[in-house]
């Protein structure tokens, strides 16, 4: 039977938004210029929408929408953000799988953050997104590529022991989650695009007690939390563990060093 799709959070993943919007921001920064005036905007995956709002800061006038397949996310992210933005643009929320969404109308910009990886063979959808851009548009995402690290791969060992398996078996997704930044190169330019790829290994400093545990329940570890419901306590106190012997605690907080990987593809104008 497949695992089901991951519930989520809004709240337990803003715990953590200054540490997650800093991807989105290095990714955006890489962005060039829109060819639209105004310009119109995808954010696929926008989660609760609080890095959606970045792209109104950078194209004040721009009609921007939110795309996501989470109803809490998209109720959080229409209560604090929808509306008319100070430059004169738009921000809108809409329900959207990215595994199957296909764009209704072309964009000067099809971005995402953190959320591809979630969708299995997502680079079969880069020949329908790029063939909706407007000349000189662009398509950008950004990646995590930390699945060997002992985050994910405790998460993985605790999910496949024999307490576990049973319940647990296909949940969680590693092989083939994403590409290597050259497989990424190597598609975007087949498609004509100007790629521009790169990954980028982050060491954030967390403060509380079992920061990283608390990280991964609002992203990774929704799929378990999810699968397991009620029984999922003690998966987690076991999981727990495991992340404190991974990540000791410092003077000055506990290091969770971060793997993403980048893209950026502009089509020819």
């Amino acid at each position: 039977m497949p695992a089901a799709a991951p519930l989520w959070d809004p709240s337990q993943y803003l715990r953590h938004a200054d540490h997650r919007a800093r991807p989105f921001a290095d990714l955006l920064a890489r962005v060039p210029d829109l060819p639209g005036r105004p310009a119109r905007i995808a954010d696929l995956g926008c989660g609760p929408g609080n890095v959606t709002t970045l792209l109104a800061a950078r194209w004040p006038t721009a009609h921007i929408t939110g795309y996501d397949n989470s109803p809490q996310m998209l109720e959080r992210a229409r209560a604090d953000h929808e509306g008319p933005t100070p430059g004169g643009g738009r921000l809108d929320f809409a329900a959207a799988d990215a595994r199957t969404w296909t764009p209704a109308e072309p964009y000067d910009l099809i971005i995402s953050n953190a959320t591809l990886q979630w969708v299995p063979g997502h680079p079969a959808s880069f020949p329908a997104w790029v063939d909706a851009l407007a000349p000189g548009g662009t398509l950008a995402f950004q990646v995590p590529g930390n699945f060997d690290s002992p985050s994910h791969r405790l998460m993985r060992e605790i999910a496949a022991s024999p307490r576990w398996r049973e319940r647990l078996g296909g949940t969680l997704r590693h092989d083939g989650a994403i590409l290597t930044p050259a497989g990424y190169l190597g598609r975007l330019t087949a498609l004509g695009c100007d790629a521009d790829v790169w990954e980028t290994t982050y060491l954030h400093l967390l403060q509380g007690e079992d920061p990283v545990l608390d990280w991964v329940k609002g992203t990774g570890l929704r799929p378990v939390l999810t699968e397991l419901g009620p029984d999922a306590d003690a998966f987690v106190e076991e999981y727990r563990a495991a992340l404190r012997t991974a990540y000791p605690a410092g003077e000055h907080g506990t290091v969770f060093p971060f793997r993403r990987v980048f893209a950026v593809a502009r089509k020819a104008g």
